[in-house]
């Protein structure tokens, strides 16, 4: 009896493992039209949470989510020049400026988070996701990954891989123009 129970869980076990069973399909909780996953992290070096609330970038403003990681290779070259992008926005006091950037950190060592997003140039809110918590709820495999969200919360896009400069530009300016 004991042997029939055993082979009875470890198949069981054995199809939940390496099979989709049971799990909903890769990107099943971001359907654009739907509501983006609202996160509280603690921010990258302290001082407060960074997060996306319910409606967006918070009072219905639209907001780009980027993840990203030190030990992430092609966020290298991806996150500096977002950067750039970003604290130009800021500085010309671009319309653009009015789109939320969040970025999130994800399993990095907090020494290695904070020189990469130093070095990189960012001065936008950075979560960080050490325990993958935030990722995993957006069902992304790794990064660089992006979400667009209207001001409603609703998704408006993802991009999985890296984003260029004039893609998120791009994307801003549809965020904007959906209010």
């Amino acid at each position: 009896m004991f042997l029939l129970v055993g082979v009875v869980l470890a198949v069981a076990l054995g199809v939940g493992l390496f099979t989709s069973f049971g799990s909903s399909p890769k990107g099943g909780q971001l359907q654009v039209g739907g509501a983006a996953p609202a996160f509280s992290l603690p921010r990258l070096s302290g001082g407060g949470r960074v997060g996306l609330p319910a409606d967006g970038g918070g009072r219905g403003r639209p907001a780009v989510v980027l993840f990203f990681a030190s030990w992430c290779a092609p966020c290298h070259a991806e996150l500096p020049a977002l950067a750039r992008a970003y604290r130009h926005q800021q500085s010309a006091r671009s319309p653009l400026a009015r789109v939320a950037l969040i970025g999130v950190d994800t399993a990095d060592p907090e020494p290695n988070a904070i020189d990469f997003v130093r070095s990189s140039g960012v001065t936008f809110p950075v979560a960080a996701d050490t325990q993958y918590a935030v990722i995993d709820r957006y069902d992304f495999v790794g990064d660089p990954d992006a979400v667009f969200v209207n001001g409603d919360g609703t998704i408006a896009g993802v991009k999985e891989g890296p984003l260029s400069t004039d893609a998120l530009l791009s994307w801003e300016h549809r965020l904007l123009a959906n209010g």
